[in-house]
This record gives structure tokens, C-alpha cells and sequence, in this order.
């Protein structure tokens, strides 16, 4: 079933850009920043809440402070690509909580893995224990990070 997109004018739009940079405004900052005041400014907020375009609000983290520096991405590739062996593998992908972000690829392997760990021994411990233990991995490719030049939130 397709997703129905939703129409934007150039008020949402900047309303977003903002959002995106400053979570915690206030309506009535916004309101300011855009030329709005604060109540067209709420109402646009709670459309855009209630179309499923604002899906939350949530603090961002630095993970190198929080001793989460090492990233690496991981291909997987799986033994079986049916709809059921797929389906078993993204709902137990969603329990490995050092996997930030999984996605299905077009390629010659099957899944993106992006992993966060401390440390090389404790991503070979998480790829031991956890990655390759999903449901129907054949085989993984890893690839370590050395820096992060652009990462958007």
C-alpha cells in the first residue's frame, strides 16, 4: 500500500528546516522566524504532527562522549530471501540495540547495517554474537569508519 504524500507550502517547509536544527522552539519563536503568529504557527504544527511528517521530538546524543566512537557498516547477505525469512530477520534485527540503522539493499548482498560500538573487540563481539546470529545470515562484510564527515539526524 502505497504512502500518501502529504503537500507542503513553503511555511511547513521552513517550519521543518527549523525543526530539524531546534526541536525545543518555542510556537511563538517560531511563529516569529517564520512571519506567522502563534496560532496559524500551532495549527501547522499539529498538521504536520498529524499527517505523520513530525513524527517525534527527541534529544540528540553525542555517542563519542557516551564511549560509542567505533562505527562500522556491515553487509549482510542471507541464505533465504522470501518474505518470511525476511520478515523473521527485521524483527530480530530490531532487538540488537548497537545496530543504529538497518536497511534492505538492491545489491549483491541483502541488508546496510550501520553498528556503534566502543571498540573494534567489542564490534567483533557484537558481530559474533548477535549479527551473525539473525535469523538466516550467510555471510557479512564489514566496514570500519574512520571518520564521520556528514551525519544527519
Amino acid at each position: 500500500m502505497p504512502i500518501e504524500r502529504v503537500p507542503l507550502d513553503r511555511f511547513d517547509e521552513v517550519i521543518l528546516r527549523i525543526l530539524a536544527t531546534d526541536g525545543r522552539i518555542s510556537a511563538t519563536e517560531l511563529g516569529r522566524r517564520i512571519g506567522l503568529s502563534k496560532s496559524p504557527t500551532q495549527a501547522r504544527l499539529k498538521r504536520l504532527e498529524d499527517s505523520g511528517i513530525i513524527t517525534g521530538y527527541r534529544a540528540l546524543l553525542d555517542p563519542i562522549r557516551m564511549g560509542q566512537a567505533h562505527v562500522a557498516f556491515v553487509e549482510v547477505r542471507l541464505s533465504d530471501t522470501r518474505e518470511a525469512a525476511l520478515q523473521a530477520f527485521n524483527k530480530a534485527v530490531l532487538a540488537v540495540p548497537e545496530v543504529e540503522q538497518c536497511h534492505m539493499i538492491a545489491s549483491r548482498f541483502d541488508y546496510l547495517l550501520k553498528v556503534r560500538t566502543a571498540d573494534i573487540l567489542d564490534y567483533r563481539r557484537v558481530l559474533a554474537e548477535r549479527i551473525s546470529a539473525l535469523p538466516h545470515v550467510a555471510s557479512t562484510s564489514t566496514y570500519v569508519a574512520m571518520e564521520a564527515v556528514k551525519e544527519s539526524f
